[in-house]
């Protein structure tokens, strides 16, 4: 739920790309190396006549900053020795390295088998997953390559309370209408969909393309027309794949009306359960109409979450507790069957680039989920298997 969602941290957030350090100081990191062995070192220098010292011995200047006081240098060790002595230097270190961190494995793309899809070349290439939300970070290096068209049905920095986000100290930018200003979107779009490109993190489908659509602001908010407005277009554009993490607790016959629109002209809808649990048939809407597929979230122990809606409509299981994935500038974990259902929204995408119909992407999904021991209210048919819907299995990668 997008306005709504109960436990969700909401700026658990590694900013930029990470990285190890690999430093060592001259007595440890260079232990290894003989006294007239040449290495690379860092100095800093406390006073000019520490910078003519170090400079005097270097073999070569490898780089001198322009405003700290430091300089790169490659000499013999026992100068770099002598050096670290002097009461005119600060430091001597060995120059090391920093590498970015790896891409991360998200465990729920991990637990429903999104990567045995992968290994098996299944990456949703040619289907189009429309994130009906609060818009798509247009500037996130782990989205970019997946976009495609957006369109907006409520104005990008306006919303709230006042008028407008700022008050929460949300400060993303509408580089386009359909720009995520809440987060919220672009975290769902990167469970559905994330470019598998070695930093980051990586979606259940990697190569389908992803569409912006902005039905809610950047308070997390949109009315019925406005929601019903982007499911319609979903429809008109032909889409495959329509994820909706939002809902309330009244039903609205527009909404209705376009989500039944969207499922007969071949649209899969993929709609969160809701966020109000613990409670028992609490389903919100528009996940109850029977055209949708209604996703419940579980944890990393295939319990059901506690703030996951639950009841007979909930047709699929699917990872929502400590979700990863990207959000604008960088990365958050976020709670929530928001974050469930982009994970069957991006196995429907592969699905359906594989040329299935979106009631035949359905059935596969819901005849091959996995039974975790839960009562059908709460899993539906199951905890959700990718690999599984695709025909292969967890040994095939």
């Amino acid at each position: 739920m997008a306005h709504n969602d109960k436990g969700v941290s909401r700026r658990n957030v590694l900013k930029g790309v990470g990285a190890s350090v690999a430093t060592a100081s001259v007595g440890s990191g260079l232990a290894a190396a003989k006294p007239d062995d040449t290495v690379e070192v860092n100095v800093g220098f406390a006073s000019e006549r520490g910078r003519k010292a170090a400079l005097d011995k270097a073999s070569e200047t490898v780089r001198e900053f322009n405003s700290i006081d430091a300089v790169t240098l490659r000499l013999p060790k026992k100068a770099a020795t002598a050096l670290e002595k002097s009461p005119n230097i600060r430091y001597v270190e060995q120059n090391g390295t920093m590498e970015a961190l790896a891409q991360t494995l998200p465990w729920g793309i991990d637990r429903v088998d999104a990567e045995v899809a992968h290994a098996n070349g299944e990456t949703g290439a040619g289907a189009d997953i429309a994130i009906v939300d609060t818009g798509i970070d247009d500037d996130h290096p782990d989205l970019q390559g997946n976009l495609g068209a957006g369109e907006s049905f409520v104005s990008c920095g306006n919303g709230g309370y006042f008028g407008n986000c700022a008050w929460s100290g949300n400060s993303n930018s509408c580089n386009r209408s359909w720009s995520d200003d809440n987060d919220h979107g672009t975290h769902c779009a990167g469970t559905a969909n994330a470019v598998n490109n070695g930093e980051g993190v990586v979606g259940v489908s990697t190569e389908a393309t992803l569409h912006a659509v902005k039905v809610l602001d950047c308070a997390g908010s949109g009315s019925f027309s406005d929601i019903a407005a982007g499911v319609e277009y979903v429809a008109d554009q032909g889409w495959d794949v329509a994820s909706l993490s939002l809902g309330g607790d009244s039903s609205s016959q527009t909404l209705k009306d376009a989500v039944q629109y969207a499922n007969d002209s071949g649209v899969l809808v993929v709609v969160a359960a809701g966020n109000p649990g613990p409670c028992t048939d609490c389903v919100k809407y528009p996940a109850k109409y029977e055209e949708v597929v209604a996703v419940s979230a579980t944890t990393e122990s295939d319990s059901l979450a506690d703030f996951s809606a639950q009841g007979p409509e909930v047709d699929i299981a699917a990872p929502g507790k400590g979700v990863y994935s990207t959000v604008p500038s960088g990365y958050a974990n976020f709670d929530g069957t928001s974050m469930a259902c982009p994970h069957v929204a991006g196995a429907g995408g592969q699905l359906m680039a594989s040329g299935k119909s979106n009631s035949e992407a359905r059935n596969a999904l819901e005849s091959t989920a996995e039974d975790i021991g839960l009562s059908s209210n709460e899993q539906g048919n199951g905890l959700l298997d990718v690999a599984a819907a695709l025909g292969l299995d967890s040994s095939d990668n």
